[in-house]
């Protein structure tokens, strides 16, 4: 009986120490405090997916509010009060013949005109043919008129000459908004010379773009999409130009402030024999300014 009961303490020992055991590393769990695996992050969506992405810290980051924008007959407005925009659109030989007074007179104010574009297989640099008559057209109808150059340049030193290119097809012309650098992925196009180029370049060809035409006295920008912009182009390096949003919908809900938001490819203006790319330009308005103090007079 004596071995039995020592048997039976030996076990409940045993249970005690390790029920204590849970007790403890169960207590220990709990004042450990939980991992964040995001911290520092912000969730976006690239077009695709929604993702975790580290924001950079010195680009201005945006501020609208889906709330603030509304839609009537195919045009996107803002109600905010952060902003004043003006609507545009931006063209190229694709349209063809434009009746820009029939533009402007529906609201249009001002439009960005294809320049010229380089080729995707032999990378030749060409002048848009409409480009001159476009321009013509729409300062002459009373509109703000800005350029694009869209680019497949595979180095630097392409997109160096792209700029002085460009610098030389508008010579002469009234030019009153920035000269815009568009850089697109060819999908589904298997010689296309861009193809596996790898991304940190098509960055360093932006800022080489602005670079070369702030250096000749304009204003520069840079066209993109949520890849690109996410994913190619170092925005950080390109805070000081333009930003025009390739973002379509009804919400421009790229993580950093544009200038420019281009919402539809599908627009219809007056004027214009089928789709045209439809834009919002945001200016922000001035901080109001505090009244001047005023010292109490005694009655």
């Amino acid at each position: 009986m004596r071995k039995a009961k020592t048997g039976l303490g030996l076990v409940l020992i045993i249970v005690l120490a390790a029920i204590a055991v849970l007790l403890f590393s169960g207590k220990k769990r709990k004042e450990e405090p939980e991992v964040d695996l995001h911290e520092g992050q912000v969730l976006i969506n690239d077009g695709f997916n929604d993702v975790w992405m580290t924001p950079y810290e010195d680009v201005e980051v945006n501020s609208l509010k889906k709330e603030d924008f509304g839609k009537s007959n195919g045009k996107v407005y803002y109600t905010g009060e952060d902003y004043d925009t003006v609507l545009g659109i931006d063209v190229s030989e694709h349209q063809k013949y434009i009746d820009w007074n029939q533009v402007a007179a529906s609201g249009v104010k001002f439009v960005f005109v294809r320049v010229g574009y380089r080729g995707y297989t032999a990378g030749g640099l060409f002048t848009d043919p409409w480009f001159r008559t476009n321009a013509d057209g729409a300062r002459a109808a009373g509109l703000d008129v800005g350029v694009y150059f869209y680019s497949q340049a595979v180095n630097v030193a392409e997109a160096i000459a792209e700029a002085r290119y460009v610098l030389e097809q508008i010579e002469g012309f009234d030019i009153t908004l920035p000269i815009m650098y568009d850089w697109e992925k060819l999908e589904d196009v298997e010689d296309a010379r861009t193809n596996e180029l790898d991304p940190s370049i098509v960055g360093d060809c932006g800022v080489a773009f602005c670079e070369t035409i702030r250096a000749a006295g304009y204003d520069a920008g840079i066209y993109f999409n949520r890849q690109l912009g996410y994913y190619s182009f170092d925005l950080s390096r390109l805070k000081e130009f333009k930003f025009w949003l390739a973002v379509p919908g009804d919400f421009p809900d790229f993580y950093y402030a544009g200038n420019i938001w281009q919402y539809s490819a599908e627009g219809e203006v007056p004027g214009i024999d089928g789709y045209v790319d439809m834009n919002l330009m945001f200016i922000k308005k001035p901080e109001p300014t505090p009244l001047p103090e005023t010292e109490e007079t005694a009655p």
